[in-house]
């Protein structure tokens, strides 16, 4: 693997990770109308998922040789 590819795919899981476990939590956090318990386990849900579903997805890229 050439390293301008193996930079441009650590960025891209980077800003895929921060998206998906900073981002969306914290829009979650910032939803009007429901109470704030029910904010923090819909945000506390989708950070568990979505940490899950990266190792997973990472772990499967690996066995591929993709990363």
């Amino acid at each position: 693997m050439s390293w301008i590819r193996a930079v441009i795919t650590g960025v891209l899981v980077v800003a895929v990770a921060f998206l998906l476990l900073v981002v969306v939590p914290d829009q979650i956090l910032n939803i009007s109308g429901m109470s704030r318990s029910t904010k923090v386990l819909y945000a506390t849900v989708e950070f568990s998922v979505a940490l899950a579903l990266m190792l997973y997805g990472l772990r499967r890229l690996q066995q591929r040789r993709l990363l």
